[in-house]
C-alpha cells in the first residue's frame, strides 16, 4: 500500500470516538473477554498506544481533548458547577478554541453525536434558570460545531432520556424503540452520509455514554455473556493480565496491583449469580457498543470513505467504582419511564439489571477488572484512573500493527488532527487571544517514528496529583504524601520509590507547584465547601 507523505493528501476526515467510564482492559486487543471485534480491528489494522492518558473524569477530560489544554485552563478544573474561578468556572472558556471551531475553519463539516457535559451544570435544579446558549451554558453549537445530536449532561436513562437535544432543541422520542448507543450511532451515520453526499470533508465527535451506569443493555447481548462471570472478580482479573501479557500489549509483564483492599475475594460472596449479572450487563453495553462502531465502520466503506479517515478511540476515564445506592447519584434521575412505568432505583440485590426498570451500577470489584493490571478507579491518578488505549487507524496514513508506548495525553489529540489535517491553531479567536496548545502532536508516534515527549504531563483531580516526566511519575492522593514510582519497570505502582532520589523528588514537585500555580489549580479542601454548598448538600459530609 502507498504511504503518501502528508503533505501531498488531501484533507482526511476525522472521527473521534470518545467512550465514558471504561477501563483499560475491557477491550479485546487488551486482554479482555468482552467481544470487540469492530474496534479490536481498528487497532490491528493500525496503532495501538498503550500509555495514553485522560484526566481521570468524565468532563475535565472532554475540555482537555476538545481544546488541546489541560482541564482548568480550559475552564473545568473539577466538573460543571462554577466555583468561581476561570480554572473552575464548570464550562469552556473563551480563551480556549475547540477541535471543532479549528476544523470548521478549514473547510471541514463539524458534527458530534452523544454526551457534551462541558457547557456548565445543566443538571441544575432550576431548569427555568438556563438555556442552550447562554454565556455559562454553550452548547456544542455555540462551540463550532454544524450539527448536535445527544445529551448536554453527564449521564442518562439508556432507554427512556429526559433530554435528548437536536442542533439547540429539545426533541420528543418514543421509549418502545430507543436505546442511547443505537440512537447516537444512527444520526452520526446520517451526518457522516449527508456530508459525503455534499462532497465535505468531516470531523465526527462521536461521544458515547456507554458503559457508563445505569446498567442498561439489549437482553440479546446480556445472554451472550450468561454464566461467564460466575468465576469472580478475581479469576477474571488475573485472565485479563495473562491474556495482555501473551498480547505482548504492555511495555513489559509487570506484576499485577493485588485486588483493591476494599474488595472481598470472589469465594466470600454471597450473592454471586447477582453480581455476576451486573459484570454481564455492563460487557453487553460494551459489546453493543463495538457493535455499532461497526456499522459505522460499514457505512464509511459503503461510501468510499474508509482509507481515508482518520479515526481516534480512547476512554475518558477508569473504570468507575461508584456503586448507586451508597454513593446515591441515582437520586438524581427520574424514577419512571416516559411512559410512566417505575423505575427501580439503585444497586438492589438480587435484581439483575439491564432493562429499562433498573437503575444500577457494577461497582468496585468490576471496576478494580476494568483497570488491571492498574491501581484504583476513576477520580484518581494513579494508573487505574487514568490509563486507556488510544487507537488511530488511517490505512492512506498509518501502517498496520503498530503498537506504541510512549506516554501520551488527551491533550496532545488536537495537535495530532491539526497535523492531520493541515489545519492552523489560531492565536485569536472571536475577538479573544486564545491560550498557547499544552500538547503535543502523535502523527510521529502512530507512524512508528522516533519520538519523545518534550514536556511533563500534570494531573490534578479532586486533590489527586501527578507528573510524570520521562520513566518517572510522582503522584498522590489527596491528603496523602507523594509516591514516586519508575514507569518502565512498575507502572502497577508496587514498588514506591520514594525516599529513594530526593534530588528528583524536589525537582517533580517543584514542576508540580509551578503548573498547579500557573494553571490555577485550588487547594481541593477550599473548594469542596464551595461545591457542596452550590448543591445545597450537607458540607459536614463528603
Amino acid at each position: 500500500m502507498n504511504y503518501p507523505d502528508h503533505e501531498t493528501a488531501d484533507q482526511p476526515n476525522v472521527i473521534l470516538i470518545l467512550v465514558d467510564d471504561m477501563g483499560f482492559s475491557d477491550l479485546g486487543i487488551t486482554g479482555s473477554e468482552i467481544q470487540t471485534p469492530n474496534i479490536d480491528a481498528l487497532a490491528k489494522d493500525g496503532a495501538l498506544l498503550t500509555s495514553m492518558y485522560n484526566c481521570a473524569r468524565c468532563c475535565p477530560t472532554r475540555a482537555s481533548l476538545l481544546t488541546g489544554l489541560y482541564p482548568h485552563n480550559a475552564g473545568i478544573g473539577h466538573m460543571g458547577t462554577n466555583l468561581g474561578t476561570s480554572a473552575y468556572q464548570g464550562f469552556l472558556r473563551n480563551d480556549s478554541v475547540t477541535i471543532a471551531e479549528v476544523l470548521r475553519e478549514s473547510g471541514y463539516r463539524t458534527l458530534m453525536s452523544g454526551k457534551w457535559h462541558v457547557g456548565g451544570d445543566f443538571e441544575a435544579r432550576d431548569e427555568d434558570s438556563w438555556r442552550i446558549g447562554d454565556v455559562d451554558h454553550p452548547g456544542p453549537r455555540q462551540r463550532g460545531f454544524d450539527h448536535f445530536y445527544g445529551i448536554l449532561e453527564g449521564a442518562t436513562h439508556y432507554y427512556s432520556p429526559t433530554h435528548i437535544i437536536e442542533d439547540d432543541n429539545h426533541v420528543e422520542i418514543s421509549a418502545d424503540s430507543f436505546y442511547f448507543t443505537d440512537a447516537i450511532t444512527d444520526k452520526a451515520i446520517n451526518m457522516v452520509s449527508d456530508s459525503v453526499k455534499d462532497d465535505q470533508p468531516f470531523f465526527l465527535y462521536l461521544a458515547h455514554i456507554a458503559p457508563h451506569w445505569p446498567l442498561h443493555a439489549p437482553a440479546e447481548d446480556i445472554v451472550r455473556y450468561d454464566g461467564v462471570y460466575q468465576k469472580g472478580w478475581d479469576k477474571i482479573r488475573t485472565a485479563r493480565h495473562e491474556e495482555m501479557n501473551g498480547r505482548g500489549v504492555l511495555l513489559n509483564n509487570w506484576d499485577i496491583s493485588i485486588r483493591d483492599e476494599t474488595v472481598p475475594p470472589w469465594k466470600s460472596v454471597k450473592l454471586k449469580n447477582w453480581e455476576a449479572s451486573k459484570m454481564a450487563a455492563y460487557a453487553a453495553m460494551v459489546d453493543h457498543m463495538d457493535q455499532s462502531i461497526g456499522r459505522l465502520i460499514a457505512e464509511l466503506k459503503s461510501l468510499d470513505q474508509f482509507d481515508d479517515t482518520l479515526i481516534l478511540f480512547l476512554s475518558d476515564n477508569g473504570g468507575c467504582a461508584e456503586f448507586m445506592a451508597e454513593d446515591g447519584w441515582a437520586k438524581y434521575y427520574p424514577d419512571t419511564t416516559l411512559d410512566g412505568r417505575k423505575i427501580a432505583m439503585g444497586n438492589i440485590p438480587d435484581l439483575a439489571p439491564g432493562d429499562a426498570l433498573t437503575f444500577q451500577s457494577y461497582d468496585k470489584p468490576w471496576a478494580n477488572v476494568s483497570n488491571a493490571p492498574f491501581r484504583l478507579f476513576k477520580h484518581y491518578v494513579h494508573e487505574g484512573g487514568i490509563s486507556t488505549p488510544l487507537i488511530a487507524h488511517w490505512p492512506n496514513k498509518i501502517m498496520p500493527n503498530q503498537v506504541a508506548h510512549s506516554a501520551c495525553h488527551v491533550v496532545d489529540i488536537l495537535p495530532t488532527i491539526l497535523q492531520a489535517t493541515n489545519g492552523h491553531y489560531p492565536a485569536e479567536y472571536g475577538g479573544h487571544a486564545i491560550q498557547p496548545l499544552q500538547g503535543e502532536s502523535l502523527m510521529d508516534v502512530v507512524q512508528s517514528k522516533c519520538w519523545e515527549r518534550e514536556q511533563p504531563i500534570f494531573f490534578e483531580h479532586e486533590g489527586n496529583s501527578a507528573i510524570r516526566l520521562g520513566n518517572f511519575k510522582l503522584v498522590r492522593l489527596h491528603g496523602a504524601d507523594w509516591e514516586l514510582y519508575d514507569m518502565n519497570e512498575d507502572r502497577t505502582e508496587l514498588n514506591n520509590l520514594a525516599g529513594s532520589n530526593r534530588s528528583l523528588e524536589i525537582e517533580l514537585v517543584k514542576q508540580y507547584k509551578d503548573w498547579a500555580f500557573k494553571t490555577g489549580v485550588v487547594d481541593w479542601n477550599d473548594l469542596l465547601p464551595k461545591l457542596l454548598t452550590a448543591w445545597n448538600l450537607d458540607t459536614t459530609h463528603g
